[in-house]
């Protein structure tokens, strides 16, 4: 696909606004799997180099029917909190000119000047997704290693904006009392602040001109208000740079991952947000209709980790919520301990439920793609299971979660012929049922005794 299948950036849909929309006016749906070494390289010191396949990434993507990824970035030139091994990360986008050494025995950097192959591998690599028609959400910052590292594990010390890992005059301390740089992440450090939005500015004038682009401010922010406050400037930051552009590009604000509150991120100035569990553990188990405040980009970063759960697919696109999961396809250096299950490792490409979330992913994108995703929004109360998404009297899709167990499902108000659809959700495989009648209620008894069942009931024109 050229890029110049893209009709024009991505906007909150005036229409529908739990989707984007573009030039078209369509309701877009996004979902796709992520995986963290798609800008920087990353591999255990000493050990040889491991090149990331970016290629074969985007063509998995394509090959599941995804259509949208978030571009992680890496800022530490070493030091990963997964893993006790010293991990390296290139490239970085600042020139190494010393004089001096910085702390991982390379010359220091000067943040004046920037490192041109870093910006044109950025610029190759977004390219090459929207080439596939993928929606790349670029990542700004990023704030997990810093908020969960242990002294041996901690990245600061090794962040090209350091004031041992630059020649440039930094002073600015973000070290809290509890020994780690949460103040990265905040307004109390000016010099830093500035050292930021020149970064932020620079990524933007790099991708402006391309319509496949968003924007995440950061990834996982330490759970305090001054990091709020933060994302918020940055957000109406970036908005600012590109209001002087030719393109502006949806901003998103993810949650600091686990339980918080969503309350801030229905609140904040960002285009898009992405919740952690919620309350009740909500998000990750029932989650809530989409009531079109943001759009909402569910992850299963915020919620599992590395995990993931098929049925919350479902259950999430029938509540109006586009979806990710963040997928080691590319393994990540090194064991993480708290990532297993039993004596298997989750943090490899073919642990056992991986592929089924992938397929999953794709099929409820080519129901998105068959619907007319504008018109149609959660009514939990149409379907006894209480997951469908419908525009009443014209088409519905409605999930039923438990195998072989039959779901009440009304029509009434809405007389005429409708087709069914059932889709097998294991199997991926369809079976067109026999044509109901409107304007009743009845139960929908799937043919599946043994697959969770989607039901694709349309009106016949």
């Amino acid at each position: 696909m050229a890029l110049s299948a893209f009709h024009g950036p991505l906007r909150r849909n005036p229409v529908n606004p739990r989707y984007f929309t573009d030039g078209t006016g369509k309701s877009i749906y996004l979902t796709g799997s992520h995986t963290w070494a798609v800008m920087a390289d990353m591999w255990i010191e000493g050990e040889k180099p491991i090149i990331t396949d970016y290629p074969g990434f985007l063509n998995m993507l394509a090959d599941y029917g995804h259509n949208f990824f978030r571009f992680w970035q890496w800022p530490q030139l070493k030091c990963a909190v997964w893993n006790d091994k010293p991990t390296v990360f290139t490239p970085h986008p600042y020139q190494r000119t010393g004089p001096g050494l910085a702390n991982d025995g390379l010359p220091k950097f000067d943040l004046t000047k920037w490192n041109d192959d870093y910006f044109r591998r950025l610029r190759q690599r977004v390219e090459m997704a929207g080439e596939m028609g993928i929606y790349t959400s670029i990542m700004l910052f990023e704030a997990w290693g810093i908020k969960t590292a242990t002294d041996p594990t901690d990245p600061w010390p090794y962040y090209p904006q350091h004031p041992a890992n630059n020649i440039n005059g930094i002073t600015d301390n973000p070290v809290l009392p509890n020994g780690r740089a949460w103040n990265y992440f905040s307004l109390h450090c000016p010099q830093l602040l500035e050292q930021q939005k020149s970064w932020i500015r620079k990524v933007i004038e790099t991708v402006n001109d391309l319509d496949h682009v968003l924007f995440e401010v950061c990834n996982e922010v330490p759970l305090m208000p001054d990091a709020f406050d933060w994302m918020d400037h940055i957000a109406n930051y970036v908005h600012e740079v590109e209001r002087s552009m030719p393109k502006q590009h949806p901003v998103g604000i993810t949650g600091e991952g686990g339980d918080q509150d969503t309350g801030y991120l229905m609140a904040c100035p960002a285009d898009w947000v992405s919740p952690g569990n919620g309350d009740l553990m909500d998000y990750r188990y029932n989650p809530p209709a989409a009531d079109g405040t943001k759009v909402m980009i569910v992850d299963t970063d915020h919620m599992w980790g590395h995990g993931c759960d098929v049925a919350w697919v479902w259950k999430s696109f029938t509540r109006g919520m586009n979806v990710l999961f963040m997928d080691p396809w590319i393994r990540i250096p090194g064991e993480m301990g708290y990532y297993q299950d039993g004596s298997v490792s989750t943090n490899q490409r073919y642990y056992y439920k991986y592929d089924d979330m992938r397929r999953t992913m794709g099929y409820a994108r080519k129901f998105a793609l068959q619907m007319d995703l504008n018109r149609c929004v959660p009514h939990n109360e149409l379907c006894t299971s209480g997951y469908c998404l419908a525009d009443p009297g014209k088409e519905y899709l409605c999930y039923m979660p438990v195998p072989g167990a039959p779901e009440g499902f009304t029509l009434r108000g809405h007389p005429g012929q409708y087709s069914v659809l059932w889709f097998d959700t294991v199997t991926g495989k369809s079976q067109q049922g026999a044509n109901t009648t409107g304007d009743k209620r009845f139960s929908l008894y799937t043919p599946f005794a043994n697959s969770p069942t989607v039901a694709y009931i349309r009106k016949i024109d």
